[in-house]
């Protein structure tokens, strides 16, 4: 019996040693496979040393536009686009081309093809509720080079368990729609760092390799460029910056003037804040070389847990740092994305340290439900934004950045959050559908079937990022008001931030301000000759020594032009919002209905989703400000609302059975009507 119960003691043993030693193999293959590569800008000479250039010097110029207005018109087009070129839209499934997506945003219907689709399949067809004039296709520059290396056989990388774990050759146990979440994690979960096994190691392979497919976007970008007097489409060199800090969003769309750019795309795995970017961007771009130039936009600082706008003079730094970052910021992001398929950054009820009363349409397109309860992080930095979860800050949101701004100009002298205002629609689809709520087909790929966008809520693993598809939407559409449709004209339209920004529809809103306003007529012929004479348009400051003895205050002039496309809705009114700091550093607002009529009793069909009720084509007003402080600088913008109308959720829902809706069908915390809206760029007034 004893010799019995030794030798199954040392099968025993034995076998447990087999687990430990399989176990232990197991942990340093893993740790192998996903090495990783540090990044360490600060002694790498390979961004010092990047060229600044035009790529192909063969190209003919541009011929001059046959037709420019005397006065600035309305441009609508797209910032913010992503292809398969971008890592995450690979994991999502998509195929799009910057050729294709380019393609698209001029009219041509594309079938919204998936990776895997077998073969035969008819996938969705989509077309652009109208061409756009002009596009930047803006893929992320962080795993840019990893996404190709990972789909090249025969390359190094290919056969990396990373890579295949990327590409779904192996597939975790997970249900399906979460199998594209789980590809989407596995280059992710690098961060700012990179994997040695694809990347080399000194990660140099993903760098060149990311120059190649930036040399690719150059080339789309060109070859799409409308050439001709004709000036019909505009296409920009562009790409994301996408940083991320406690879960906490810090993205950026890098735009450039013309062709002459860096040849390579700096993004957070090099460039470990927005400042290095910046500097990175001025030394090469602006400085680097007198043909280029370059801006960048912010984009969903509703996840970024305050950390987008904190105030430069809460940071902990020297005065003389504090300024020179504020100037650098104020140089190169002289705009903002307000609206996007991940929610709407204007503002937020229910934030304790915004005084004011609550404004109703600032529950517009929430990820976290208007009613939810949340802490405010007051003047502290939070974490967990991308998550949906922690406290939310007044620095989330435009308006009350544009805020912070008059506060950081008193104390600093500069104002580094003096941004226009644009919207952007974020897809992953490579087709920036901005204006089709009735044909909303996702944004992201994998939200291709309707049961997947409505779906309630989805977590990436690794504490990267949380979604709930239903909350998302089409996004918004950028507008610029420019002379011509060319990327001088625009690009200087988007410096002096003559911008807005719409959630879809094609409005057209002007805004100007001045002290002798009051002497225009919304009936005259020639408004906009006397509008821009007598005062300034959006983007603009006005100046208090400008106004004259005895002033009142400055008057506003405000107007707006309904979508002209069969099908659009009508204006509903024209709202203006101020935004201040008192003497005490409290942040303030007020809204001012000043056209169009709140009680119009226009409404939508919950069942059929047919509209309403009487609205506008057009709306024009002057208004003063009644509560005008000459002592006190403040910062307005117009904000114009259509008609009520049914959001894409509730046409997805009533076009299903019954017995196959979701539960979101009938959740009472998702709106089922919106007001879609147009937002101005802000005017500025600073008090001596």
């Amino acid at each position: 019996m004893q010799t019995t119960i030794k030798r199954l003691s040392k099968i025993l043993l034995g076998m447990l040693l087999v687990i430990l030693i399989a176990a232990a193999l197991t942990f340093f293959w893993l740790r192998y496979e996903f090495a990783r590569v540090q990044s360490d800008v600060s002694s790498d000479s390979y961004w010092r040393n990047t060229p600044v250039q035009q790529l192909d010097l063969t190209l003919p110029s541009p011929a001059p536009c046959r037709e420019t207005s005397t006065h600035p018109r309305a441009f609508f087009g797209a910032l913010h686009v992503h292809t398969a070129a971008s890592y995450d839209a690979t994991a999502f499934g998509s195929t799009t081309s910057a050729d294709q997506a380019y393609r698209f945003a001029r009219g041509d219907t594309l079938p919204l093809r998936l990776r895997g689709d077998p073969e035969g399949f008819a996938a969705p067809l989509q077309t652009i509720s109208s061409p756009l004039d002009f596009m930047a296709v803006t893929d992320h520059a962080e795993s840019l080079g990893e996404t190709r290396l990972c789909y090249t056989p025969g390359s190094d990388a290919h056969a990396t368990l990373v890579c295949k774990l990327y590409r779904g050759d192996i597939r975790l146990p997970a249900e399906p729609d979460m199998q594209p979440i789980l590809r989407l994690a596995t280059l992710a979960i690098f961060g700012k760092d990179r994997s040695s096994r694809v990347c080399g190691a000194d990660g140099s392979l993903c760098r060149l390799r990311a120059a190649e497919i930036w040399r690719e976007n150059q080339r789309s970008a060109e070859q799409a460029l409308d050439r001709t007097g004709e000036c019909s489409f505009t296409t920009f060199h562009a790409y994301e910056y996408t940083l991320a800090e406690e879960s906490s969003n810090l993205h950026r769309n890098v735009i450039f003037r013309s062709a002459v750019v860096p040849q390579a795309t700096m993004g957070a795995k090099d460039a470990a804040t927005p400042e290095a970017l910046w500097t990175w961007l001025k030394r090469s771009c602006i400085e680097g070389n007198p043909h280029c130039d370059v801006l960048a936009i912010p984009h969903n600082s509703n996840w970024s847990s305050g950390r987008m706008w904190y105030p430069y003079s809460n940071r902990d730094l020297d005065a003389d740092t504090r300024q020179r970052q504020a100037t650098l910021r104020r140089e190169l992001e002289p705009l903002a994305e307000i609206m996007q398929t991940k929610g709407d950054s204007e503002c937020r009820n229910g934030i304790a340290s915004v005084l004011g009363a609550a404004d109703e349409f600032c529950d517009f397109e929430k990820l976290r439900a208007a009613g939810e309860q949340i802490e405010d992080c007051g003047e502290a930095l939070g974490s967990g934004g991308m998550m949906l979860t922690g406290c939310t800050s007044r620095y989330n949101f435009v308006r009350y950045a544009l805020a912070a701004g008059l506060k950081e100009h008193r104390d600093l002298g500069v104002n580094p959050f003096a941004m226009g205002i644009i919207a952007a629609t974020d897809t992953h689809n490579g087709m920036p559908a901005a204006g089709s709520e009735n044909n909303y087909l996702g944004s992201h790929g994998m939200d291709r079937n309707v049961l997947s966008r409505l779906q309630g809520s989805k977590e990436v693993p690794g504490d990267i990022g949380k979604g709930s598809p239903v909350r998302y939407g089409p996004g918004g559409i950028a507008g610029v008001y420019a002379h011509e449709n060319t990327r001088d004209a625009l690009f200087d339209a988007m410096r002096r931030r003559e911008t807005f920004g719409t959630s879809g529809p094609r409005i057209e809103p002007r805004f100007f301000a001045g002290w002798q306003l009051d002497r225009v007529s919304c009936q005259s012929s020639d408004l906009l000759a006397q509008a821009y004479e007598l005062g300034v348009p959006m983007g603009s400051e006005i100046n208090p020594s400008d106004a004259g003895a005895g002033s009142e205050g400055p008057v506003f002039l405000a107007s707006a032009t309904r979508d002209p496309r069969d099908g659009a809705n009508l204006l509903q009114r024209i709202q203006i919002i101020k935004s201040w700091v008192d003497q005490n550093g409290a942040t303030h607002q007020a809204v001012h209905d000043v056209a169009g009529d709140p009680q119009n009793q226009a409404s939508v069909d919950a069942t059929t989703c047919a509209v309403r009720g009487s609205g506008f084509n057009q709306l024009c007003a002057t208004w003063r400000d009644p509560d005008f402080d000459p002592a006190v600088s403040a910062v307005y913008y117009a904000r114009v609302l259509e008609n009520p109308s049914c959001r894409w959720s509730r046409h997805d829902c009533i076009r299903l059975p019954e017995d196959q809706r979701p539960a979101s069908c009938d959740d009472p915390t998702l709106p089922w009507q919106v007001q879609e809206r147009a937002w101005t760029s802000p005017v500025w007034y600073y008090a001596n």
